[in-house]
């Protein structure tokens, strides 16, 4: 051990790698954390979950309050102040991204400020941060190299490349762009139509802004099941957005103060000009400055591959979060962080990632969420199920709510009743999927949740409906 610096070195001190460092540190190991980012939190904290949430939460509550008559309440006409707006978010984020800081500098382990790239297996080069870095957060000790028995790479991702010549040129924000803005533009076309792009097209139109997404796939968010994509596109149209799915981009350009956005649909070339573009097709791997292929790392298409127990092709290098995936989700980066520092710590007891419970949530509103298996995904893999949804306009409080938009659906093994998946499109569906992600911790039945007292009336207790249609089908079978 001694022929090392460390225990374990942690590239990345996101989400991801402060999960894998403080459960290294806890396990006695000698642990560094280098960070080389413009500023130090990690994608959720800084441009992804919390600074969207925020802004998609005023969104909701601009909406609500320039809807009121349903409720028989009137106002006058509703305003709002884009900068305000976009200060409180930043001062949750700035408070965030603080106490990040504070927990990497806790003494636990130490908290460099650099830049690495591999120079072989069990080395790294350490640079000097961006100039923006300097001063800032830095440790007391900034050796050109060090070297660790152990590596845990948590570098995180960054926006993909825009796929044409002609957009670069026209120009165009991203989703981190967006997050910084100063003023709204008059009109924006948004390419995408996964949950980024879904979250800031809707943010968007519900400031005034007059919102074109457009989709390559042929529905919204693909990776859910097309009838909650569908409710959502429904919903979109209704507040004014314009949807074109199954769509191929041709060419860009600008002209004057206008950018065009050239694209096939439905055999024919359509054209959209927008003050701005919103270039929001995903994020790629942060992996291509590490030098991977002088540690022996594998990737594919720049995204680091590994087993279940976190482990890269290379046994001492583990790795967590969006640099290796399969799903850019924060708590999952938590659990591969955890999971790996533990694997290096306890090689005799190594535990393995389970994906069994994965759960995703888009905050439109509706939002839409879903825990284990979609139907989509069942039939695809062949795995017999059955399955069951709820409308959310027969449901006593969402009706109260007048939040009519969406269903619940569950999904159940046919002979045994355990479910094993479940979908919410409609009201707080990220806060009641958790009903499900619980039930499907503790491996019950669709039997037992239908069962299961709810209070009256609540949003939670529309789980009941489908899973009492669910078990009396398991009954009669």
């Amino acid at each position: 051990m001694n022929r090392f610096d460390y225990d374990v070195a942690i590239l990345g001190g996101g989400s991801g790698g402060y999960a894998a460092a403080r459960t290294a540190a806890a396990a006695g190991l000698k642990t560094v954390v280098v960070e080389g980012g413009a500023e130090v939190g990690g994608l959720c904290i800084l441009r992804g979950c919390m600074p969207t949430k925020a802004l998609l939460y005023a969104a909701e509550v601009m909406h609500l309050a320039s809807h009121p008559g349903p409720w028989g309440i009137r106002t006058g006409k509703v305003g709002f102040d884009f900068k305000k707006v976009m200060a409180r978010k930043n001062t949750l984020i700035g408070d965030f991204a603080d106490y990040r800081v504070k927990q990497l500098n806790t003494g636990k382990f130490q908290f460099i400020r650099a830049r690495a790239k591999f120079l072989d297996q069990r080395t790294v080069e350490l640079t000097s941060p961006l100039p923006a870095l300097r001063g800032k957060g830095r440790g007391k000790r900034r050796p050109r190299k060090i070297t660790a028995k152990h590596f845990v790479i948590a570098t995180g991702s960054m926006v993909a490349p825009a796929p044409l010549p002609s957009l670069r040129e026209t120009g165009y924000i991203t989703s981190d762009d967006a997050l910084t803005l100063q003023r709204l533009p008059k009109s924006l076309v948004v390419l995408g139509g996964g949950a980024v792009a879904c979250e800031f097209a809707q943010f968007f139109a519900r400031f005034g802004v007059k919102v074109t997404l457009v989709q390559r796939s042929e529905r919204l968010l693909k990776e859910f099941d097309p009838d909650a994509a569908l409710e959502v596109e429904r919903v979109f149209q209704r507040e004014g957005i314009r949807v074109f799915t199954g769509t191929k981009l041709v060419a860009a350009q600008r002209k004057g103060k206008l950018k065009t956005i050239r694209f096939e649909h439905a055999g024919k070339e359509v054209s959209v000009s927008a003050g701005e573009i919103l270039f929001a097709l995903g994020r790629v791997p942060n992996t291509a400055s590490l030098n991977l292929e002088n540690a022996g790392v594998k990737t594919e298409n720049g995204r680091i591959v590994a087993n279940h127990f976190m482990q890269t092709s290379v046994p001492h290098i583990y790795t967590a979060g969006d640099c290796t995936g399969p799903h850019e989700i924060v708590h999952l980066a938590v659990q591969q962080g955890e999971i790996a520092a533990h694997n290096i710590a306890h090689p005799q007891v190594p535990r393995p990632m389970d994906y069994r419970q994965l759960i995703s949530v888009v905050f439109t509103e509706p939002q839409v969420a879903f825990v284990g298996l979609t139907e989509k995904e069942a039939k695809a893999r062949r795995i017999p199920h059955l399955a069951a949804s709820y409308p959310f306009n027969d449901h006593g409080k969402s009706l109260i709510m007048e939040a009519k938009d969406g269903f619940v659906k569950l999904l159940a093994d046919p002979k045994t009743g355990a479910i094993i998946g479940g979908a919410c499109v409609g009201p707080a569906g990220g806060e009641l999927i958790h009903e499900i992600v619980a039930a499907m911790a503790r491996r019950m039945t669709v039997q037992e949740l239908a069962v299961m007292p709810h209070y009256h009336p609540t949003l939670a207790e529309i789980w009941t409906y489908p899973a009492e249609e669910l078990a009396a089908q398991i009954a009669i079978a």
